[in-house]
């Protein structure tokens, strides 16, 4: 066993070397209440870095915030139901979604390098469109035959042909077709003429367009179709045309002084002119649907064509695109017109010279532009007033995303 001895001088050796160590300065405490002070060269980085690091992921949470609400949203718009083609829909969603600008851009671009080249050898027929013949009755008006714009006329070109149903003895529709530019020789646009004597005017709301707040039937209803003779396509987003929308004594989009506006009144009149009432329209008005101002008044073009951002909110005046219009002859009849490669300023030349007084361009673009006639009684044989229109004779006889017109006979003849 080891000494005592021997332990107890160990343990004293410790003890001296223990002693002789130098010791860390203890920091004095400050008094109660008060916060040290630390060095001012070391805090100031530090907090620095604490700050960019909160901001980082501040900036980062947003991103994820953002980049979320516009996955759903555009999830929302591609997977609620719809009968137009994907594409389009992202180009709509792009445009509701602060892409207008780019949209229109690239729009623009994609037309002018696709516009149409000047001169081109001449077509040689028309396409046939309606039943041969006007099937006017006697004493019973017929308008009279368009003037040729290009000659010699083809066969059948101008002239008025029946749609099928009779009222009173005769088609309440007719239809014909016309070369309407001679530096578009293969250019062919198709024009309606609605007799507002025997038949009324509905204004539909689309499943989205006007913006509502429940659904829409965007069809039209399956009671009324014994008696559909016609279909077409309604005017611009209310987004874009800044335009007032009423049916019935629903206004969706208040009334605005000036615009051109298509009513149908309840005594069974319907007239195409600027709106001069209040943003309501008062109970002897069934419908009121507006887009723009007008592209013919008093017979004469607008002198306003020329102002592009007036005629289209995406693609302006001078762009020829699939464009539609509708207007009204002296007896106050209706006249639908629409063809490809259209400017604001041809397609009212068109109804000019079909013998519009007034009227009112419509929806442009190829997925939009649309009039349809039915030979038979409850939309029966549905045809297109074009074969070149890019949706189908049966569109409007389910649901649609836009609004639409359907005509009606008022009566069953012959």
């Amino acid at each position: 066993m080891p000494n005592r001895a021997a332990i107890r001088s160990y343990e004293e050796r410790i003890l001296a070397y223990e002693a002789q160590r130098p010791r860390p300065a203890i920091p004095e405490r400050p008094p109660p209440g008060r916060r040290p002070r630390r060095a001012p060269g070391r805090s100031q980085p530090r907090r620095r870095a604490a700050l960019r690091f909160r901001a980082r992921r501040i900036l980062v949470l947003a991103t994820a915030i953002v980049l979320a609400d516009v996955a759903l949203s555009f999830a929302g718009a591609m997977l609620r139901p719809s009968n137009v083609g994907v594409g389009v829909r992202v180009v709509e969603w792009l445009r509701d979604n602060g892409a207008a600008g780019l949209v229109s851009n690239v729009e623009a671009m994609y037309y002018s390098l696709n516009a149409p080249a000047t001169g081109g050898a001449a077509l040689r027929s028309l396409p046939r469109v309606g039943v041969a013949g006007s099937g006017a009755a006697a004493g019973r008006y017929t308008p009279p035959a368009i003037p040729p714009v290009i000659y010699p006329a083809l066969p059948g070109e101008g002239v008025w042909h029946g749609t099928g149903p009779l009222v009173a003895g005769a088609p309440p529709v007719l239809v014909t077709t016309l070369r309407p530019d001679p530096s578009y020789p293969q250019m062919v646009a198709g024009l309606a003429w609605i007799d507002t004597s025997r038949t009324s005017l509905a204004l539909y709301p689309g499943r989205y367009e006007p913006p509502n707040d429940g659904p829409q039937l965007g069809e039209v209803p399956a009671q009324l179709r014994p008696g559909l003779v016609a279909t077409f396509n309604s005017g611009f987003k209310l987004e874009d045309s800044g335009g007032g929308f009423a049916v019935g004594s629903r206004v969706y989009a208040p009334l605005r002084v000036g615009q051109a506006t298509l009513i149908a009144y309840r005594d069974g009149r319907v007239d195409v002119r600027p709106w001069t009432g209040g943003p309501i329209p008062g109970p002897g008005v069934v419908l009121a649907r507006q887009n723009l101002p007008l592209i013919v008044s008093g017979g004469r073009l607008s002198p306003n064509l020329s102002d592009g951002p007036e005629w289209g909110a995406t693609l302006g005046n001078a762009v020829r695109v699939w464009r539609s219009a509708v207007g009204v002859d002296a007896r106050g009849n209706l006249l639908y017109a629409a063809a490809d490669f259209q400017t604001a300023t041809s397609i009212a030349q068109i109804l000019q010279r079909a013998g519009a007084v007034r009227a009112m361009e419509l929806d442009i673009n190829s997925e939009w532009v649309t009039f349809n006639f039915y030979g038979g009684w409850g939309a029966a044989a549905a045809q297109k007033l074009l074969p070149e229109m890019t949706r189908d004779a049966t569109r409007y006889l389910m649901p649609d995303d836009r609004d639409f017109f359907a005509v009606y006979a008022r009566f069953r003849g012959g």
